[in-house]
């Protein structure tokens, strides 16, 4: 147990530290001048008087006095971190190495002492231990880093990024021959795992802002082979490119915005907001038919009837929307609501220009061609062309989800819109 005397001057350089960092120097004094008068012989006191000496040119004082410190007390993480400074000044690196060990043994996430430990490995010749050292430093930034400490950030992220280079050049070889012996199996999981582990893509997790079903895979994209009924919708492209184009022959009058917040959206969708420059025409809208849209494009609306393996989530869906992206314009990164379910889009009109992240895998839109993904996955589309880009979309149930299961998951957000009343906005929402 803490002694009095020792929490009370715990306490006084705590608020000397303060007192520093808020930019009032006088009182900072005033208590370390308090701490000194108290307990001259304590520790903290002692660090105070070492660190000063370095600060005025003195390692040698300084480790001297550091070290008959940590010779009794050497749990102080402060008096170890300045006992490796004044090791580097005094090139005594063995001695530096040991003082940060014993702060990284009392506090592993020390940054300061990460990034010094790093920069030592490298000073040794050991880029790879100081690769990995760095990168653990730049899983512990702290809040309100200090200026001084941003060039051995860039020093810390370049190393870090030479060595995944490095790394990957040396697996290339590596696993050439077991990569040989599959060169027929699909490999496209395992080229994603590597690919997060050598820092090339980020991960990515399904993330939804109302409902997480637990246990489903985590594809960005899901294989074009689950749904063999896209076929027959795919074969239709024409006639339903054909009737969007009709609806668009009146203008964006026939079009209602995507975003429509009433009061102050977030920042990401005041552009957006009740802007047709994102602008829907829909056929089912959360659960609902909009029979006059229907009514326009007989063809679109019959397939779908025919085809399409509808969800019904009690104001989320069925949803089946024509969304018409104009020239220049992006959609900011975002997530849907439910994993549940999972969003098709079908390509009608695609100018040059036209791109769709779903977390770390970037694609295009090719006419005519369907593809199924989580929307509950970061994603994002832009449309950098002079001219608009069209695609149907609509949402399935996710097919991992069992019978049971979806009629669970129905009843769920049925009854959570009748404890509200009404589902609120986090929770309903048109796939995008």
């Amino acid at each position: 147990m803490q002694s009095i005397d020792d929490l009370r001057i715990r306490q006084l350089f705590e608020q000397a530290n303060l007192a520093f960092s808020s930019g009032r120097p006088v009182d900072g004094e005033r208590m370390l001048r308090q701490a000194q008068s108290e307990a001259p012989q304590h520790p903290l006191v002692l660090n105070e008087t070492a660190r000063r000496k370095l600060m005025t040119g003195d390692p040698a004082g300084a480790s001297a006095l550091l070290q008959a410190i940590v010779e009794t007390h050497a749990d102080y993480p402060a008096v170890w971190m300045n006992l490796a400074a004044a090791t580097r000044a005094l090139s005594r690196p063995d001695d530096e190495m040991t003082a940060l060990q014993n702060v990284l043994r009392l506090e592993p996430a020390n940054f300061r002492a990460l990034l010094q430990a790093a920069t030592l490995y490298e000073m040794r010749g050991d880029s790879r231990t100081a690769a990995a050292t760095y990168r653990t430093a730049l899983m512990n930034i702290p809040r309100g880093l200090p200026p001084d400490l941003r060039p051995v950030l860039d020093q810390a992220q370049a190393s870090v990024r030479a060595n995944d280079r490095a790394l990957e050049t040396f697996l290339e070889g590596y696993l050439q021959d077991p990569r040989g012996r599959h060169d027929n199996e699909p490999l496209g999981r395992f080229d994603r795992c590597l690919d997060t582990l050598l820092q090339k893509k980020p991960i990515f997790r399904p993330q939804p802002s109302f409902m997480y079903f637990p246990y489903l895979p985590g594809f960005e994209f899901y294989d074009r082979g689950e749904f063999p009924w896209l076929d027959a919708i795919e074969a239709a492209t024409d006639d339903i490119r054909a009737e969007l184009i009709q609806v668009l022959a009146g203008g964006q009058a026939e079009l209602e915005p995507y975003v429509s917040i009433s009061g102050a959206p977030e920042p990401r969708w005041r552009e957006l907001n009740n802007s047709r420059r994102w602008g829907v025409f829909y056929l089912w809208k959360a659960g609902a038919e909009v029979a006059e849209n229907m009514a326009r494009c007989p063809k679109t609306t019959q397939l779908l009837r025919d085809h399409w393996p509808r969800c019904d989530l009690k104001g989320t869906a069925p949803t089946a929307v024509f969304s018409i992206l104009d020239a220049k314009t992006r959609i900011p990164p975002h997530v849907g609501v439910n994993n549940a379910r999972l969003i098709v889009h079908l390509p009608l009109i695609v100018p040059p220009g036209c791109g769709f992240r779903v977390g770390g895998e970037t694609r295009g839109w090719d006419p005519g061609r369907a593809f199924v993904f989580d929307d509950t996955i970061e994603h994002e589309a832009w449309n950098d062309s002079p001219d608009p880009r069209a695609v149907l979309i609509f949402d399935i149930w996710n097919p991992y989800v069992t019978q049971a299961e979806r009629e669970m998951v129905s009843a769920l957000t049925a009854g959570v819109d009748e404890y509200y009343g009404q589902l609120p906005g986090f929770i309903s929402g048109a796939p995008i």
